[in-house]
């Protein structure tokens, strides 16, 4: 894999990192919007909110998706950030994915711009508990539910944690312990908007540094693409990595249709070695 043009922007910048789905496919996750991606229809806040069958089925579905995520590794891309991080060169990721992949490489400044799946919180009182232990609950409601599903064939798990299955009528859900207001796992839905102390993190993020690299994002939602937007109103060249179009490529200096394993591979071998020998 050779990208001169893209080892030749950023060498010798630091670097802010802008991730989509497209980063964890190498890891089994499968994207929303990549080439090969079978279509997917996100359930938005409105749904969950307002319909108690819409909630009955996300909840059955990610009692059985966010344990996939939970034991998913990081791949080659992720690990090579977190080298890069190490070195110098990388001040700090930005993720659109909530599956926790760049911390578990080692990467330290992560922005997890939609929240993670590990989490859950009540919309009505705030108390917040771990998915493992909501996990516990949810499998006292439902015995044998996990079992019977998988007996059906291989689960296919969508980025948010949401698992295929069909039969999700009579799934019992949990409500807060704290209060029996209603939960909801700490990311962000479709129709809902990042809180602002995020947001400005991100914002100052990619203003502290001296390129943004996108890597594996479409940037079809606003959340990720406002970072390109910003950059380039503040000069900040923008390189971007990822498989088909994305949405910010008139505003790219460099784009690569590829990949992200191997080519973040390529930059960490490259960028990390340059910036030893400054």
């Amino acid at each position: 894999m050779d990208a001169p043009e893209l080892v030749a922007l950023l060498a010798g910048r630091r670097l802010a990192v802008l991730t989509g789905a497209g980063i964890s496919t190498d890891s089994g996750i499968p994207d929303y919007r990549g080439p090969d991606s079978p279509p997917a229809n996100p359930m938005t806040i409105r749904q969950f909110t307002t319909s108690l069958d819409y909630r009955r089925r996300y909840w059955a579905r990610n009692h059985l998706g966010w344990r996939h995520m939970a034991q998913t590794q990081p791949n080659a891309g992720h690990r090579a950030l977190a080298a890069l991080e190490r070195a110098g060169v990388v001040n700090g990721v930005i993720t659109q994915n909530v599956d926790l992949l760049h911390t578990k490489a080692g990467s330290r400044s992560v922005i997890n711009l939609h929240g993670t799946y590990a989490t859950v919180v009540c919309l009505d009182c705030g108390h917040t508990m771990t998915r493992a232990a909501l996990a516990e609950q949810l499998e006292a409601a439902n015995p044998g539910f996990t079992e019977r599903a998988e007996k059906v064939g291989g689960l296919a798990v969508a980025p948010d944690a949401d698992a295929v299955v069909s039969d999700t009528d009579s799934f019992v859900f949990i409500d807060c312990p704290a209060c029996g207001g209603m939960l909801k796992p700490d990311i962000v839905y479709f129709g809902e908007s990042v809180v602002k102390p995020v947001v400005e993190q991100a914002y100052s993020l990619v203003e502290g540094a001296e390129a943004l690299l996108i890597a594996g994002s479409s940037l079809t939602v606003f959340s990720g693409y406002r970072f390109v937007r910003h950059a380039a109103a503040h000069g900040i060249p923008v390189a971007i990595v990822n498989r088909g179009p994305t949405r910010g490529d008139d505003l790219a200096t460099v784009k690569v249709d590829a990949g992200c394993s191997p080519l973040l591979t390529l930059l960490a071998e490259e960028l990390a070695g340059s910036a030893r020998s400054r």
